[in-house]
């Protein structure tokens, strides 16, 4: 019964324009970002170093996700909003099944469009950076693995608060807003709880970074961050109503 509900999911996820907008926005925001970012990196105008064009490409990504969230969170939203999430649930009526088949596909497809987002701005940096320095596949698959745990996260969110805009001011203030407000008094307690909100800890993965973590501590942050949002979706979808 997993099998057709994903096999479900996966058609309406693609049926709907949004979807390939979001994809085409994540695209262009990739192709301009690295662009830049390697343009800085070569002039030195950046504190920032890369040893790789992948490097460039993981700097990137923290612009491109805006998009890819919207394609994570546009697979439970977008349902709401045009009122076919009855539907959905009449077809099938185990909600928890529902979830779990949505994230399954958002992981997928995140994690796809992820690993072509840096092989994109990759491509994009490495003819512009006068070093032409090597690729890094490891950075490829950190890009890859950020956006579908992100993705699980916009999903998750998008499930529990049902709207679009409420999830996208949510999922800004949690990436964007909280963390540097948090860090900026300079007080170790609220920069320790900065750094343990998802933005903070999806830079460090993707940069490497081993302070005041590891990079796979990191990639946990942010997978623990995703599981608390699919709990919160799965427990407001079984106990409300459409």
């Amino acid at each position: 019964m997993i099998r057709a509900t994903v096999a479900s999911e996966w058609t309406k996820l693609w049926s709907v324009r949004s979807t390939w907008w979001a994809l085409v926005g994540a695209l262009a925001l990739m192709l301009l970002s690295s662009m830049q970012v390697a343009y800085w990196v070569d002039n030195g105008d950046t504190s920032a170093t890369a040893e790789s064009a992948s490097d460039v490409a993981a700097s990137a990504f923290a612009v491109a996700q805006l998009a890819v969230l919207a394609v994570a969170m546009l697979a439970v939203t977008g349902e709401y909003s045009h009122r076919t999430i009855r539907a959905t649930l009449q077809w099938t009526p185990a909600r928890t099944r529902v979830l779990l088949a949505k994230a399954a596909v958002v992981a997928a497809v995140t994690a796809a469009t992820g690993a072509g987002l840096a092989v994109a701005g990759t491509l994009t940096a490495a003819p512009i950076l006068t070093d032409a320095p090597a690729i890094q596949i490891s950075d490829l698959a950190a890009i890859a693995v950020s956006s579908s745990l992100l993705g699980l996260l916009a999903l998750g969110l998008g499930t529990a608060l049902r709207g679009a805009v409420v999830t996208l001011v949510v999922l800004f203030l949690l990436l964007f807003v909280i963390p540097p407000l948090l860090a900026t008094p300079d007080v170790a307690a609220l920069t320790w709880i900065a750094d343990l909100t998802p933005g903070p800890a999806g830079t460090h993965f993707l940069a490497g970074d081993h302070d005041p973590y590891p990079p796979l501590v990191g990639a946990l942050v942010m997978a623990a961050w995703s599981v608390a949002a699919l709990s919160a979706g799965r427990t407001v979808l079984r106990n409300r109503d459409a």
